[in-house]
């Protein structure tokens, strides 16, 4: 019995085409396959790193967001073991973020201004002022160092072009008010988006690992997340002590611009470590423009209070933090800076913490078995 058309070609189509046998496997020890696959991993290395370098920015600006998330998830944790959603606890850390940032903002950002310009319009006298201590004064009459920087000062000011030499000209100084507020922005709207879906973010990086691995995984990433969180408010909450204790002394001692240095010694210690070096010189060299006992004062009680707050107040605030050995600080806190300016050393202490908590929950034990 003849089989309809359509079944006929339906059963014509179903037998495959003869493209004939397949060859033997390639040798994978064959010295060509070897070169073949070096090459394409070296070139697909650069064309990585080529596009990481010219996307470096974008990545700095990714991983400080990702800094600042860590560093309000304790305080959005704090309101979520109250009952608040994580939606609306991040509403409030954000609240309350602004309304700091606005306060500060109007209160402290008027009068630096006013210092700075005031600054910059006396730099001149200043630096001429310091030929009234005999030992600048001797070395100035034979160096003449002191004359050479007033001169370069008086002429760098001079018309406002201080700043904007600074920058790279008008143009530099508009690109560079542009980029500050497109990189804050920028900042700003990451934050919030990590700092809201951290928990989803989290868990989706966890589904990589295998199941048997997973909780583990999971415990030590949420510890270091949590902990690098608290490190971050703690340093915060030590420079803005150090910042409060700069202002005091400057205006009890009625050193100029003392609200200018108090921003200066707030910045300068986030840097962990070696942030108050920092800060002492910058103060010191201020104090030293009204008289050199000034200075030494402040040398002194600026010595006293990083005692007090090596011993006193750093492991009130930083007890639940991660700790690391003094030399791992240093060696972190100076790669970092080499690396990303300020930015790394901020970020390089946490970073090298959490590595040693992986190693001493990961690495040693596996170390002491073998």
């Amino acid at each position: 019995m003849a089989l309809p058309k359509r079944l006929e070609k339906a059963a014509t189509a179903r037998v495959p085409e003869d493209f004939g046998a397949s060859g033997a496997p390639l040798d994978r020890g064959h010295p060509f396959y070897f070169g073949f696959l070096a090459a394409a991993g070296a070139i697909t290395s650069i064309t990585l790193l080529r596009a990481f370098a010219s996307a470096s920015q974008v990545f700095v600006l990714i991983l400080i967001s990702l800094f600042f998330a860590a560093g309000l998830n304790p305080a959005v944790l704090f309101f979520e073991r109250r009952g608040i959603k994580r939606g609306a606890a991040v509403g409030i850390i954000v609240a309350i973020v602004l309304a700091v940032i606005a306060l500060f903002g109007s209160l402290a950002i008027p009068p630096i201004v006013d210092q700075v310009n005031l600054l910059l319009k006396n730099a001149p006298n200043i630096v001429a002022n310091l030929k009234h201590n005999t030992i600048l004064n001797n070395l100035n009459s034979h160096y003449g160092f002191i004359d050479a920087i007033q001169k370069k000062v008086s002429s760098s000011i001079k018309d406002g072009q201080f700043v904007i030499g600074a920058f790279g000209g008008v143009i530099g100084v508009g690109k560079a008010v542009i980029s500050g507020a497109i990189a804050g922005l920028t900042i700003l709207v990451l934050t919030l988006y990590f700092l809201a879906s951290l928990p989803t973010v989290t868990n989706v990086a966890y589904r990589l690992v295998p199941l048997s691995r997973r909780p583990r995984v999971a415990k030590l990433s949420d510890a270091i997340i949590y902990r690098v969180g608290v490190f971050v408010g703690g340093q915060a909450t030590v420079a803005l002590i150090a910042g409060i204790f700069a202002l005091i002394l400057a205006e009890a001692l009625r050193i100029p611009y003392a609200t200018a240095v108090a921003v200066l010694v707030f910045i300068c210690g986030l840097i962990p470590l070696i942030g108050h070096l920092l800060g002492i010189a910058a103060f010191s060299m201020v104090a030293l423009t009204k008289s050199p006992l000034t200075a030494l004062i402040v040398f002194i009680a600026y010595l006293i209070y990083v005692q007090i707050e090596n011993y006193i107040i750093m492991p009130r605030i930083m007890k639940r933090s991660l700790s690391i050995p003094g030399l791992v600080t240093i060696i972190a806190a100076l790669i970092g800076t080499s690396l990303l300016g300020l930015v790394g050393g901020i970020l390089a202490v946490p970073i090298a913490a959490a590595v040693m908590l992986i190693m001493d929950e990961v690495i040693y034990p596996r170390s002491e078995k073998g």
